[in-house]
């Protein structure tokens, strides 16, 4: 990566934490706060506060996207750190639970994630985007282990209401960063690996492979997001004080990473994702069996969260890897898109319908809706097809005409190793979907080279 191309993807990748870290930090102890909040004895309105960023975030994610294609990428990622930022100050002065769901609903309104990968497919060149994506998307897992780390400790210090006011500063914060370290493009296009296209909508919606990991992720997020409403009250329950609990959360998440890696690095050489996929669904679910028998005990809810984060964060790193194989090629950012809104909807879903399974029929209902959803998904992904062992690859290509195009595409398809092969005129990139074992990327090379 050139210099600038590195500070774009730093910057952006902090941008992004910063947002995801307003969204994650109260999710440990929202249970604690809402006891006291007028209102908070209803544990519907609990949920539906816990998960209202994600109802927002799912339907206005992609029109954003749409919207920085029109008035460019930077003034819709501005807009949305401004949303966060109100609607962060507006929950840290609520007087009651409505208006903590009105602040979380605004929050997710400043849906700027469609936007933020857009400027950085803008500020880097194809041979390094897929670095700067997953730098991107790595923020998520990283912030994530740090919210829970440090949820308990900032709500002893600054409460909740502190919270939402440090997460609402952060947020202008980083305007600061967007403004004055994030390059402005030189040329913003559309780019297929990253955005959502209207033309692509149908066949990534009809195309069962792909509903079927859409429907993972709906799980595994309406899972984690109820699990906020018992797990903090079970910790205390067992006899450990709220402000302790990053005590069990520090050493879950890191031998959770642990055991993790050995699966990925199997998965991918031996080709055996699919395996590994069902595997984590089914550890998932063991998890979520153990939680619900071991309520009274520390060190066995201890045990059951290392069960169930080991997979949750295994089915977090295989999800995308697995949209980016089975996705129609040229079509990478529509299933993205899509796969990230199914995301948001399920931590709304998740949190709403566990707050009130919680309030009116007690802890045991709300597992036995997370395991209802991932028994689904366990059979669903027991029976899906193994995807190809392929990987996406980008070459720029210079100006052609559209038959032209299709005429290189059928030549690169004809390639060794290329299982699928795409040029797309308007934005000057071929799209390949490779074997690496049998790839013969020297003759891609050559043949794009003959038609400069």
């Amino acid at each position: 990566m050139s210099p600038d191309e590195l500070r774009a993807t730093i910057g952006l990748a902090g941008v992004y934490g910063l947002r995801m870290f307003g969204l994650f930090i109260i999710l440990p102890v929202f249970a604690f706060y809402a006891e006291d909040l007028p209102g908070g004895d209803n544990y519907t309105l609990v949920g539906i506060a816990l998960g209202a960023y994600g109802l927002t975030q799912a339907i206005l994610q992609i029109p954003f996207g749409w919207l920085s294609d029109r008035i460019g990428r930077k003034p819709v990622i501005y807009l949305g750190l401004i949303l966060f930022a109100i609607g962060s100050l507006i929950a840290a002065s609520a007087i009651d639970i409505y208006w903590v769901i009105v602040g979380r609903i605004i929050q997710g309104s400043g849906a700027i994630s469609a936007a933020i990968m857009a400027l950085a497919a803008d500020l880097t060149r194809e041979e390094h985007r897929t670095k700067a994506m997953a730098t991107i998307g790595m923020t998520i897992g990283t912030v994530f282990a740090i919210s829970l780390i440090a949820a308990p400790v900032l709500n002893q210090w600054i409460g909740v209401p502190g919270i939402f006011a440090m997460t609402g500063i952060l947020a202008l914060l980083a305007m600061i960063v967007v403004n004055k370290i994030i390059p402005d493009p030189r040329i913003s296009r559309f780019h297929s690996d990253t955005e959502v296209s209207s033309a692509s909508f149908a066949s990534v919606l009809q195309n069962t492979q792909l509903l079927r990991l859409n429907y993972g992720i709906f799980a595994l997020h309406a899972t984690l997001m109820a699990l906020w409403l018992v797990v903090p009250l079970t910790l205390r329950q067992a006899g450990m004080a709220a402000s302790d609990h990053w005590q069990i959360y520090l050493p879950v998440l890191l031998l959770s990473i642990v055991f993790i890696i050995p699966a990925i690095i199997y998965s991918e050489k031996k080709a055996k994702l699919k395996h590994v996929f069902v595997a984590a669904i089914a550890f998932l679910l063991i998890g979520q069996f153990l939680l619900a028998i071991t309520y009274n005990s520390i060190w066995g809810t201890a045990l059951a969260l290392l069960v169930f984060f080991a997979a949750f964060n295994l089915l977090e790193a295989s999800l995308p890897s697995l949209i980016s194989k089975i996705a129609p090629v040229g079509a990478k950012g529509t299933a993205i898109g899509i796969y990230s809104s199914t995301q948001f909807l399920g931590a709304f879903a998740g949190a709403a319908a566990g707050g009130y399974l919680f309030g009116t029929h007690g802890s045991y209902a709300l597992y036995m809706f997370c395991g209802s959803l991932l028994i689904v998904w366990l059979a669903m992904a027991a029976t899906m097809k193994a995807p190809a062992a392929v990987r996406s690859r980008m070459y720029p290509v210079v100006e052609m005409d559209i038959d032209q195009s299709r005429e290189l595409s059928r030549q690169l398809a004809a390639i060794p190793g290329v299982y699928e092969a795409l040029v797309l005129v308007n934005e000057r990139v071929a799209y390949l979907k490779v074997d690496m074992k049998g790839f013969d990327e020297e003759k891609v090379n050559q043949l794009l080279g003959e038609k400069t």
